[in-house]
């Protein structure tokens, strides 16, 4: 092995990998989908506070998952049906628990006429990570996505993983951070008006619905 290729014992990985694997985790981040469209939503009910809340817990479970796939613990939960299982249903009843809270938050911030409380950014931290990890399909994905940016020659395969976990957690949370920071601007606009608040967490309460039901139906 080139003794250039690693660093005392650190695998580099060429620039032009890490550049192309940077550009593809943008793109990914950027594409339409429950995760950026619940900062999208909470960011513009609640603030940039609770945006970038809901935005590092996300992103803090990606960090799990980073581990789990270099550590191969994903790969197991992959090959095991009845794990599979029950992570996919756990998420599932938690989505659906956040669901229910989006439609009666809606009905009673309307009632209240504007004075029910918003989760704080604790609180939108823990969702974030809670969401994040029990979705089966983000370790699967991880799976797929991140070993074809490794290579055996360059050392340590465990240490590649995890440097493009790296390298993919900062790209998820410059792209949601950017969403949490515009959606924020509506913000005062949808605390004065009452439709805005019950569409924002209708959407808020659908896509948790749909996610749900898109986490039951998924198959290894």
């Amino acid at each position: 092995m080139d003794v250039l290729s690693t660093i005392q014992g650190i695998p580099v990985i060429p620039g032009d990998v890490l550049l192309g694997f940077f550009a593809a985790s943008v793109i990914l981040a950027l594409a339409p989908g429950p995760d950026n469209i619940f900062v999208l939503t909470q960011s513009a009910l609640t603030g940039r506070l609770s945006g970038i809340a809901t935005v590092l817990g996300l992103c803090t479970g990606l960090v799990a998952h980073t581990a789990a796939v270099a550590l191969g613990v994903a790969g197991l939960v992959q090959g095991s049906e009845t794990g599979f299982t029950l992570l996919k249903f756990a998420g599932a009843c938690y989505l659906l628990y956040l669901a229910w809270h989006a439609f009666r938050a809606s009905a009673v911030r309307l009632a209240a006429g504007g004075g029910a409380r918003h989760p704080g950014a604790g609180r939108l931290y823990g969702r974030g990570i809670i969401m994040n990890i029990t979705n089966p399909k983000v370790s699967l994905f991880f799976i797929a996505f991140l070993p074809q940016f490794a290579d055996p020659e360059r050392g340590s395969v465990m240490l590649q993983l995890l440097i493009l976990g790296g390298v993919f957690i900062v790209s998820t949370c410059l792209v949601f951070g950017s969403i949490a920071l515009l959606a924020g601007t509506l913000g005062p606009w949808i605390g004065r008006s009452a439709r805005a608040q019950r569409v924002m967490h209708s959407m808020a309460g659908v896509v948790f619905v749909v996610l749900a039901l898109s986490l039951v139906a998924s198959e290894r």
